[in-house]
């Protein structure tokens, strides 16, 4: 009996032993709370001094995990492996988190420097009095175009594209939402319409773009249009930037009949174990000049009116990349359409790839 206590005892402090070790592990990569700030971010999308001035200033110590889709994000937050404090959604994903109850409120006491923040870019249909999320950048779909292989010729209207001179010089990014809009923007319709009738009516017309389509892809229309493979590519505002910053003949454009305007948020998922870190990242974030010196790392548009007192004239003068009022109330936020809906655009533009073949 005496063996068989020890033997009990000696399992028993094993086990406490062991635990001790896989929570230390795990506070180190960021799987629980204490002083760690673990935050899920798009790639290249955070300036990395800003989290070494983070942790200096406030002694927390931030783990940082990148992700490359907003349904490879949702999918991990849902699993619930890891203790994500601080998460950097769409605003259609926002949507669809708050609808399954994936978000914590935020508390806005806690963030006085959400006052930073252009009142055009709150109170979006995503999360009404921005109970769930807070803005982080925005931007737009548009056309970037190189006028030097055009001769000279200047894109204004989606309905360039379906210009017969324009044979092979396309390039479109590889998404439904985006190609269907396009369709959708270029017959007047909005790029948030579900009526069949419409979609079937896009799809058809993008058929007859079919000619001057040069290849439908991913990442690496950065590096095709930068090193002049084609003429022409359909991307998003912050990737244009980037494509002109290497490459001084191209232009980028919203179309004048309107586009997507898009927006990321930072929110604290259901998963958050540090929620008083989170909020005092987001006020961080918030504040007009971290915003000014992460804007100008990332490149892409940002909500903090604050900010721009802080950044190069060049770049807030910008219309292209801060639109003017009236092309903005053009622009459409992506709604949340419903797994049938969306369903459908995806197999639009799945029969619309299979036709180009």
């Amino acid at each position: 009996m005496k063996q068989l206590m020890r033997l009990f005892i000696s399992i028993v402090l094993a086990s406490a032993l062991l635990l001790g070790i896989i929570s230390k592990l795990n506070a180190t990569k960021g799987y629980s709370g204490g002083n760690t700030l673990t935050i899920y971010n798009w790639g290249d999308y955070l300036d990395p001094n800003l989290i070494k001035r983070f942790e200096k200033e406030t002694g927390i110590s931030v783990v940082y995990e990148t992700f490359d889709s907003n349904e490879a994000m949702m999918t991990k937050i849902k699993q619930g492996g890891t203790a994500y404090d601080i998460a950097v959604p769409s605003e259609y994903m926002i949507d669809k988190m708050r609808e399954e109850n994936l978000l914590i409120p935020l508390d806005h006491s806690k963030l006085p420097n959400l006052k930073n923040i252009d009142p055009r870019f709150m109170d979006l249909p995503f999360d009404p009095e921005n109970k769930y999320s807070v803005p982080y950048f925005w931007g737009t779909v548009g056309v970037v175009y190189n006028p030097k292989m055009l001769g000279g010729k200047e894109i204004t209207s989606w309905n360039d594209l379906w210009d017969p001179d324009l044979k092979n010089e396309i390039l479109l990014i590889d998404g439904a939402r985006e190609v269907i809009g396009m369709g959708l923007n270029s017959l007047g319709y909005s790029l948030n319409d579900t009526n069949k009738k419409h979609l079937l009516q896009a799809k058809g017309k993008l058929d007859t773009l079919t000619p001057n389509i040069k290849a439908i892809v991913g990442d690496e229309i950065k590096m095709l249009l930068e090193n002049e493979e084609a003429a022409i590519g359909i991307v998003w505002s912050g990737v244009a930037a980037d494509i002109m910053g290497e490459n001084e003949d191209i232009e980028y454009v919203v179309p004048s009949e309107g586009s997507n305007l898009w927006f990321d948020n930072m929110v604290i998922p259901k998963t958050a174990k540090n929620i008083e870190a989170a909020h005092k990242f987001l006020n961080f974030m918030l504040d007009a000049k971290i915003a000014a010196q992460n804007t100008e790392w990332v490149y892409y548009s940002t909500p903090n009116k604050e900010a721009l007192k802080y950044m190069p004239e060049e770049m807030t003068s910008d219309e292209r990349f801060y639109p003017s009022e009236e092309l903005t109330e053009k622009l459409e936020v992506y709604e949340n359409l419903g797994p049938r809906n969306l369903a459908y655009y995806n197999q639009l533009f799945l029969e619309f790839k299979m036709h180009r073949k």
